[in-house]
């Protein structure tokens, strides 16, 4: 049963990805509709990084990974290096557990 699951899954992605190049050219898009796609995105990206960080299962995660995230965040938008970026936000997270903060 699994196995038939992830076949249809796979023929399912596949036609998802086969059918943007085949309908690329033929679907006309406003300028609206893309403004507002652009914007969906962003939303649904800024709420699957508030429930990664807010949330472990049904509590609430604690101050040290929002912080980290918070820190990623701040270092992303200076354009820093991501090895910098994931360092600096594991340190941080890690310091505010050792000190209690969980």
């Amino acid at each position: 049963m699994s196995l038939l699951a992830v076949l249809l899954l796979a023929a399912g992605t596949y036609a998802f990805r086969l059918a943007g190049p085949l309908l690329g050219g033929r679907l006309t898009v406003s300028d609206r509709l893309r403004h507002l796609l652009a914007v969906a995105a962003a939303v649904l990206l800024v709420a699957l990084v508030a429930t990664g960080a807010l949330t472990d299962g049904r509590d609430f995660a604690g101050w040290a990974r929002p912080a980290g995230v918070l820190v990623a965040g701040v270092l992303a938008l200076r354009r820093a290096p991501f090895p910098l970026v994931v360092v600096a936000a594991a340190a941080t997270t890690a310091v505010l557990r050792l000190c209690g903060a969980a």
